[in-house]
C-alpha cells in the first residue's frame, strides 16, 4: 500500500527520542539491529542526498520513501536505477547484484500515463495547498495547541530538535515568569474565556502561487491531438498577470501557443519541456519560483503535527472558514477535475480489508506491515463512511433498492442503510440503534480473536450519526454480486435457517466457531430450529456463517454476541420490582453484558472455586493430606466446587455463558432444560455482580484511586474498565446518595447527572433535527442549545428571527410554516421530555429538578460543560466566541454560531499487537522494579507503535507517556522533556484538545520543563491545564488539587501558599483528614510558610502531617521520623525568633537554615512525587509482610505443596525473591532501592497520568495472575498508600 513505505522515516523518528547520548546511541544501535544502511540518491535535477533503507524492502518502497523526501517532492512517476539498470519495483533491495550499503542510486523519469499526469497535478496543488494551523479546526477536528505556548519572539517553534531545544531554553531561562491569570486563581467563579482554549497560531502562513490554476476551456484534447499524446490542456495565471496554456503528455509539460480564443496546441517557441511542473512554472513566472523557495525552506512542524490522524477526532469549537480569494488559490483540485477524476473508482473496502488481514504473520516484520496495513484500510474506511453518510442525508446520492420504507445507498464503496422498520420485540427505534450499536461491538469481539481465527472474516463496519440518523455503514459481502462458482459452494452454511448439511466446508466453519466460542467464553448448546428439530449453535440464534465467493469465511448478525443482562429482563409471569430494584423493564429488549464484565465476573468465580475447593479439602482431612493421599478426596472436592460455583464441566473450572438465554423467541429442547437454568443463574449472579461489587469497587476506586473521571468520556471510560454500562447510571447516582461517601463523590454525581442530561437530550435531537429542512438546521440546532441551556427560554425571538433569514435566503415561501415548526420548542418542553426520558431509562424520578438552574445550583454543574457535551454527542461545531446563557428572550447561541454539523462516526479499533505486548511487558516490569529492563522494553513499545501507526494511536501516548516519566526518574530530564512535548501533541490531535488525558499532559510536561530550567514554560503549561479543568468540569474535582500543588511549587511567595491553601483545602474534601496526600499538602505548606518567616502556622501545619504519618504509618516508618525531623527543626527556628524578640528585636540571619530552606532538587522531587512520578520505599509493616511472606514459601517448598506453588511463586517474583538461582538474587540486590522505588510508584502513576489498561489481552497464565493478585506484587491502593515518603529540605539534616 501507498503508505506502507513510510516506516523508514517512521523508525528514524520514533526512535531519536532524546538529544542525550544515550537515545543517539539507541538509534544506532536499533538502525544496525534492523539492518538498515544508507545509500545514496542523486538524478532527475535533484540535490543529492543520503537515505536509509532495509534490505527486506522492495524497491517501490525505496520509490515511495524518496517520493516522500522535501528534496523531491512534488515529483512523480520516478524509478530507480543501479549502474546504469532500472530496478523492477516488486525486487528486494537486498536481492539486487552489487546493492550495498553506500552504493548509489539514480533517479529515473518515467513516462507518464494520463492518470499518472493527474496524480502529478494532484500531488502539485497539494503542495501549493500547504496546511496551516487552522486547517484543523475549519474541518472541525482537534488542532495541536502546544507551540501557542512555546513559541516567542525570540525563538522559533520547532522544539523538536537538540539545536532549537538549547535555543529555546536559553529564551525561557531569560524571560520573566508570567503571573497566574486572574481567572484560574483559587475561589474565582469565573470561568476562562473560550478564546484561551484554543489560543491563536502564529505559524506564519504559505504564501501564493498563482492566481489561478484550472482546466483550460479546450480541455478535453480533440482526437487528433489524442492521438499525438495530448492528455490535458492546463490554463495558467500567475502573480505577474500573465496566462498561459500549458500541454500535459508523457514527457510531461510544456507551453503551447492557445489563447482564450485561439486554440492552438503546438509548442511555444523556445519552451522547455519538464517533466516536473512545478519546473515550468519556475521558468514562466520569477515570483513563483522565489515563493517556492520559500516554502522549501519555511521552518518544518514536527511530524506529529504534519502527519494526518487515523481517525478525525471532532473539536466542538472552530474558527469560520475565511473564503478571501488568497486562500481559494491555493486550492486548485475542483477546477483541476482531480476530485472526480482520482476518486471515479470506488475501493472494495471488504476486499482490502480481508487481503490485509490475509498478510503473512510469520515473523516480527510480516506482522508490523500486517497491522500497518490493516490500520490503514480501516481508517481510510472510516473517512469513507463519514463523507458517505454526508452526502447520502444531503441527498446527494439515490437509493440503490428505490424502497422509501427501507431505503439502502451505496456511496464510494460503502453499504449504507437506514433501518425504519420497527419490530416490536426489539423496542422501537431505541432497539434498533441497540442493535446497531451492538453489531459493532461483535464485529469488534470477533475481529480481535487471534492464531487461526483470523480466518473467521467478519465485513468492515462502522456507524455514522449524522442529522439525527444513525447509518450503518458496512463493506459489500461477498458473493452477493457474481456469478456461483460449483467449485465453492456460495451460500449459508451456519445459521438458524441454514437446514441440516453436511460438507467439508461447513467442518471447517464449525471448527472456527468453536474455537472462537471458547475464546469469548460462549457455550455451545442447541435450540429447536424452525421446523422442530435440534439445532447446534456456538452463537445465538440470529448469527449467521457463510462462504463467500472469494473463499473465505463470513460471520454475519452479531449484534447478540454477549450474554443478556438479567437485571434488564422481565420474563413471562414474573413481577417487575418497584423503584430502585431489579430486575426492571428497559426501552428496548436488547440489555448485553460487556466483555469487561463477563472476563471480571469469571476471575470472581474462579477466585470463589478456589476458596471452595480449599474450604472442601480441609472437611476432609485438609489440602496437603488430601494432596498426597492418592485417593478420590481431592477429586470430590473439586467436583463440589464446579458445581457450587456453576462450571459448565464438573472436572475442571470453565465458566461459558449461552448467549440465547433470556432472548425472547428462542425455545430450548427438553434436553437443554438442566443446561439453561445453570445459565440462567449464571446470568442472574453476574447481574448481582454488577450492582454489589463493581459499582461499589468503582465508587471506592473514585474515591482512593489516582485516576479521576473529569468529563463525560473519562466517565463512560471508567464505567466501561468495570463492566458497568451506562444504563446503570440512575443506579449510580441512587447509590452515591446513600452512601457514606456522597460529599466525596459529587464530582462523580455532576458526570453522572450530566451524562444523564445529555444523553436524554440527543435522543431527542435526533427526532428534533431530522425534520428540519437543511436551510434551517444551524438556526435549528442554535435554537436547541438555548431551550437546553436557558430555563424559561422563549422561541419567540429566536423564531422570528430565522423566518426573517428563510425569507432574506429566498426560501421562505409556502412552505415557511412548515420548515420553521421546530420553533415551537420551548425551554420548558424540552426539559419535561428529558425528566420522562430520565424516569424511563434510568429511574430517576428526582434529581433533574424543573430545568437546568437545578443542576448548576445543587450539584455545581456547569453549563459550559453541558454544551461542550451535547456537541460532540451531535457533532455540533461552535464559533470560539465567549456564550452568555442567561438570557431568557434573546438566544445566547445564534445559527451563525453554529459553523458545521459533523458526523459522528464509530468504528472498531485495530489492534496493535506486538507493540501492545510489549508495552504491557514494560509495564509488568516496572511493577517488579526492573527499571532498566522496563526502559528498553518502552523504547522499543515506541518503535514498533510507530512503525504501525506513526505515534498517532492513544496507545502509543501512553506508552511514550510512560517511556518519559521513566527517563526522567534515571535522572534524564531532556529526554523525557522531548519525549513528553510528543505526547502532549498527540494527545492534543488524537483525543482532543481539551481531553483529560492532555490536562494530565501538560502537568507532566510542567515538571520536566522545570527541570529543564524552563520555568515559564513550566508555569504557562500549568496555567493551561487549570484553564482546561475549570472549563471541562470546575474547579471542584480532585485533580484541581494535584495542578493548584504544582502550581504552589513552582510559584514564589503569596501565590505559592494561595495554591498550597486551595490544594488541602481540596484534599481535605475529597481524600480526609488522614488521608496520606492531605498530610503532603499541610507539609508543603509548613516548608513555604517557613520560607516567608510564619514559623507558627508552619508549626502547625507540621504537627498535623506529623500526626496523620504517624497514624498511618507507624513510630518506625521513614516518613513519620522525617516529619518528626523537620517539625523539631521548625520549633527550634521558632524558638530563636521568639527569644530574638523578647531580646530586643535582635535581627536574625535572613537565610533560613538548611533544614527549612527546600532546594530546587528537593522542589523538583515534591513536584514529582505531587504528580505521581516517584515514590520512595516500602512501608515498615510491607517490608514484613514481604518477610512473612519469604518465611512461607520456604516451608511450602520443603513440605512440596503443589496446590500452593504456582501462587507462591508469583508471590516470590512480586516480592522481588526470585528462586530460578542464586545469581539473580544476588544481580538484583544492589539496584534493590532503586527498583522498590519504581515498583511502589510506577504502577499506580501509570494509571494516574496515562490511563492504561492494565490486564493482559492474551498473556500467559502467569502474567495475569501476577496483575490479578495485586497483594503478591503490586501495592493496593492501602497498601501504596502507607508507603509514600514525603522528600522534604528536613530529610537532608538527619
Amino acid at each position: 500500500m501507498r503508505d506502507a513505505v513510510k516506516k523508514a522515516s517512521g523508525e528514524k523518528r520514533t526512535m531519536d527520542v532524546s538529544g542525550s547520548e544515550n537515545g543517539r546511541k539507541a538509534d544506532v544501535s536499533r538502525k544496525e539491529d534492523d539492518g538498515s544502511f544508507p545509500v545514496k540518491i542523486q538524478g532527475a535535477g535533484v540535490e543529492p542526498f543520503e537515505l536509509q533503507v532495509h534490505g527486506f524492502w522492495l524497491v517501490q518502497d525505496a520509490i515511495m520513501t524518496v517520493l516522500g523526501r522535501e528534496e523531491v517532492a512534488p515529483r512523480t512517476s520516478i524509478a530507480l536505477a543501479l549502474s546504469g539498470v532500472t530496478l523492477d519495483p516488486m525486487t528486494e533491495l537486498q536481492d539486487l547484484k552489487g546493492f550495498k550499503a553506500g552504493v548509489t542510486l539514480r533517479l529515473v523519469e518515467e513516462p507518464y500515463s494520463p492518470r499518472a499526469a493527474q496524480a502529478h497535478l494532484a500531488r502539485v496543488q497539494e503542495m501549493m495547498n500547504a496546511a496551516t494551523p487552522q486547517d484543523a479546526l475549519m474541518e472541525g477536528r482537534s488542532p495541536a495547541v502546544l507551540n501557542t505556548l512555546t513559541q516567542t519572539p525570540e525563538a522559533p517553534p520547532t522544539l523538536h530538535s537538540s539545536k532549537n531545544r538549547r535555543a529555546n531554553s536559553k529564551t525561557e531561562q531569560s524571560a520573566e515568569a508570567p503571573p497566574p491569570p486572574a481567572y484560574i486563581l483559587p475561589g474565582v467563579s469565573e470561568l476562562p474565556p473560550l478564546a484561551t482554549l484554543l489560543p491563536t497560531n502564529t505559524h506564519t502562513e504559505a504564501p501564493s502561487f498563482l492566481l489561478d490554476l484550472s482546466l483550460s476551456c479546450w480541455n478535453p484534447p480533440p482526437g487528433f491531438r489524442k492521438l499525438q499524446g495530448d492528455f490535458l490542456y492546463i490554463s495558467v495565471h500567475t502573480l505577474e498577470g500573465k496566462q498561459y496554456d500549458i500541454t500535459s503528455c508523457p514527457r510531461g509539460f510544456y507551453l503551447n501557443k492557445s489563447t482564450l480564443d485561439v486554440f492552438d496546441p503546438r509548442p511555444a517557441q523556445s519552451t522547455p519541456v519538464c517533466h516536473c511542473l512545478t519546473d515550468l512554472l519556475s521558468h514562466i513566472s520569477p515570483q513563483f519560483k522565489h515563493n517556492l523557495g520559500s516554502l522549501r525552506h519555511r521552518p518544518c512542524l514536527p511530524a506529529e503535527e504534519m502527519l494526518p490522524t487515523p481517525y478525525r477526532t471532532l473539536s466542538w469549537l472552530g474558527v469560520p472558514s475565511p473564503h478571501s480569494p488568497q486562500l481559494h488559490r491555493s486550492s486548485f483540485s475542483s477546477r483541476l477535475g482531480l476530485d472526480q477524476d482520482l476518486n471515479a473508482q470506488a475501493p472494495d473496502w471488504n476486499k482490502e480489508l480481508q487481503a490485509a488481514r490475509d498478510l503473512p504473520q510469520r515473523s516480527l516484520e510480516e506482522r508490523l506491515q500486517r497491522d500497518r496495513a490493516l490500520l490503514q484500510v480501516n481508517s481510510a474506511f472510516v473517512w469513507a463512511v463519514a463523507q458517505a453518510s454526508e452526502k447520502v442525508i444531503d441527498g446527494f446520492v439515490d437509493p440503490v433498492n428505490g424502497s422509501p420504507e427501507d431505503p439502502a445507498f451505496l456511496c464510494g464503496g460503502v453499504f449504507m442503510s437506514v433501518p425504519t422498520h420497527r419490530e416490536q420485540w426489539l423496542g422501537g427505534e431505541r432497539g434498533h440503534r441497540a442493535a446497531q450499536r451492538l453489531e459493532l461491538r461483535g464485529v469488534q469481539a470477533y475481529s480481535g480473536l487471534e492464531g487461526d481465527l483470523h480466518h473467521l472474516h467478519t465485513i468492515p463496519t462502522a456507524l455514522a450519526d449524522y442529522r439525527g440518523v444513525r447509518l450503518s455503514a458496512q463493506g459489500l459481502a461477498p458473493g452477493l454480486q457474481g456469478p456461483e462458482q460449483a467449485e465453492v459452494p456460495n451460500g449459508l452454511l451456519y445459521g438458524f435457517r441454514a437446514g441440516p448439511m453436511e460438507n467439508p466446508s461447513r467442518r471447517k466453519l464449525l471448527e472456527l466457531l468453536a474455537q472462537s466460542a471458547k475464546a469469548l467464553s460462549l457455550q455451545r448448546h442447541a435450540v429447536e430450529g424452525p421446523t422442530g428439530h435440534q439445532l447446534p449453535l456456538f452463537t445465538t440464534v440470529d448469527a449467521q456463517g457463510i462462504l463467500g465467493a472469494d473463499g473465505r469465511y463470513y460471520l454475519l448478525d452479531v449484534y447478540r454476541t454477549m450474554p443478556a443482562d438479567a437485571n434488564f429482563h422481565v420474563e413471562d409471569g414474573e413481577e417487575e420490582q418497584k423503584e430502585d430494584s431489579f430486575p426492571r423493564r428497559y426501552p428496548h429488549a436488547l440489555c448485553r453484558l460487556r466483555p469487561e464484565l463477563v472476563k471480571a465476573f469469571i476471575q470472581h468465580k474462579h477466585a470463589q472455586f478456589t476458596q471452595r475447593a480449599k474450604a472442601h479439602m480441609e472437611e476432609n482431612g485438609g489440602v496437603e493430606e488430601c494432596l498426597t493421599s492418592g485417593d478420590s478426596r481431592n477429586i470430590d472436592a473439586v467436583r463440589r466446587a464446579c458445581k457450587e460455583v456453576g462450571s459448565v464441566s464438573d472436572i475442571i473450572f470453565e465458566m461459558r455463558f449461552n448467549p440465547n438465554v433470556f432472548s425472547p423467541g428462542v425455545q430450548f429442547p427438553v434436553s437443554e432444560s438442566d443446561a439453561v437454568e445453570l445459565q440462567k443463574r449464571l446470568l442472574r449472579e453476574a447481574a448481582s455482580f454488577i450492582i454489589n461489587d463493581q459499582i461499589p469497587a468503582f465508587m471506592n476506586d473514585c474515591v482512593l484511586g489516582p485516576d479521576v473521571p473529569m468529563d463525560g468520556a473519562s466517565l463512560r471510560q471508567a464505567l466501561h474498565q468495570k463492566g458497568i454500562n451506562l444504563r446503570y447510571l440512575g443506579h449510580l447516582i441512587l447509590s452515591i446518595s446513600q452512601s457514606d461517601l456522597k460529599h466525596q463523590l459529587r464530582h462523580i454525581t455532576r458526570l453522572a447527572f450530566a451524562e444523564v442530561v445529555v444523553r436524554c437530550a440527543q435522543r431527542f435531537f435526533s427526532g428534533y433535527i431530522q425534520g428540519v429542512e437543511t436551510s434551517n438546521l444551524s438556526a435549528a440546532a442554535s435554537h436547541f442549545l438555548c431551550c437546553l441551556l436557558v430555563p424559561h427560554f422563549s422561541s419567540a425571538a429566536n423564531g422570528e428571527e430565522s423566518k426573517k433569514r428563510s425569507r432574506r435566503r429566498g426560501r421562505g415561501g409556502g412552505g415557511a410554516t412548515d420548515s420553521t415548526a421546530w420553533t415551537a420548542l420551548s425551554g420548558n418542553d424540552l426539559w419535561s421530555h428529558i425528566c420522562q426520558d430520565a424516569q424511563e431509562t434510568y429511574r430517576l424520578k428526582e434529581g433533574l429538578g424543573s430545568n437546568v438552574e437545578h443542576l448548576v445550583e445543587q450539584y455545581g454543574l456547569q453549563k459550559m460543560s453541558l454544551l461542550r457535551e451535547m456537541c460532540l454527542k451531535t457533532g455540533i461545531q461552535l464559533r470560539l466566541r465567549e456564550y452568555t446563557l442567561d438570557s431568557r428572550s434573546k438566544a445566547g447561541i445564534s445559527a451563525d454560531d453554529v459553523l458545521n454539523l459533523l458526523p459522528v462516526i464509530k468504528h472498531i479499533a485495530m489492534a496493535t499487537t506486538d507493540a501492545t505486548r510489549m508495552f504491557k511487558m514494560a509495564q509488568i516490569s516496572l511493577q517488579k522494579g526492573l527499571v532498566e529492563q522496563a526502559y528498553e522494553q518502552l523504547k522499543e513499545a515506541v518503535y514498533l507503535y510507530g512503525r504501525v501507526c506513526d505515534d498517532l494511536h492513544p496507545e502509543a501516548c501512553q506508552c511514550l507517556s510512560l517511556l518519559a516519566k521513566v527517563a526522567y526518574v534515571q535522572g534524564h530530564p531532556a529526554e523525557a522533556r522531548s519525549v513528553q512535548l510528543r505526547v502532549v501533541v498527540i494527545s492534543e490531535r488524537v483525543l482532543g484538545f481539551d481531553h483529560p488525558n492532555t490536562i494530565q499532559q501538560y502537568v507532566l510536561l510542567s515538571v520536566y520543563l522545570l527541570a529543564g530550567g524552563e520555568a515559564a514554560l513550566a508555569q504557562r503549561c500549568l496555567y493551561r491545564a487549570k484553564a482546561l479543568l475549570l472549563a471541562l468540569h470546575g474547579g471542584d474535582h480532585p485533580y484541581t488539587a494535584l495542578i493548584d500543588a504544582s502550581l504552589g511549587l513552582v510559584l514564589q511567595g503569596e501565590q505559592s501558599l494561595q495554591f498550597l491553601q486551595s490544594a488541602l483545602k481540596l484534599n481535605r474534601s475529597f481524600r480526609g483528614d488522614q488521608d496520606l496526600n492531605t498530610a503532603l499538602m499541610h507539609h508543603l505548606l509548613a516548608q513555604r510558610l517557613c520560607v516567608i518567616g510564619d514559623y507558627r502556622a508552619g508549626m502547625n501545619h507540621e504537627k498535623e502531617a506529623f500526626s496523620i504519618f504517624q497514624n498511618t504509618c507507624g513510630e518506625d516508618h521513614p516518613q513519620t521520623k522525617c516529619s518528626s525531623d523537620f517539625l523539631r527543626n521548625i520549633t527550634q527556628q521558632a524558638v530563636r525568633v521568639e527569644r530574638s524578640i523578647r531580646q530586643g528585636g535582635v535581627e536574625l540571619a535572613e537565610t533560613l537554615p538548611e533544614g527549612l530552606a527546600p532546594s530546587q532538587d528537593t522542589t523538583l522531587e515534591q513536584l514529582a512525587l505531587v504528580n505521581g512520578i516517584l515514590k520512595t520505599s516500602y512501608s515498615t509493616k510491607m517490608m514484613e509482610f514481604k518477610e512473612k511472606l519469604k518465611e512461607r514459601k520456604a516451608a511450602e517448598e520443603a513440605e512440596k505443596a503443589k496446590l500452593e506453588n504456582s501462587e507462591s511463586t508469583n508471590e516470590n517474583e512480586a516480592s522481588e525473591l526470585p528462586t530460578n538461582s542464586g545469581a539473580v538474587t544476588e544481580e538484583a540486590t544492589p539496584n534493590g532501592e532503586q527498583k522498590q522505588e519504581i515498583t511502589d510508584g510506577q504502577p499506580e502513576h501509570s494509571k494516574t497520568n496515562g490511563q492504561i489498561e492494565s490486564h493482559l489481552q492474551n498473556g500467559d497464565r502467569e502474567e495475569e495472575e501476577h496483575q490479578s493478585n495485586i497483594p503478591n506484587g503490586v501495592l493496593t491502593e492501602s497498601q501504596s498508600k502507607s508507603s509514600i515518603v514525603m522528600t522534604s529540605a528536613g530529610s537532608g539534616s538527619e
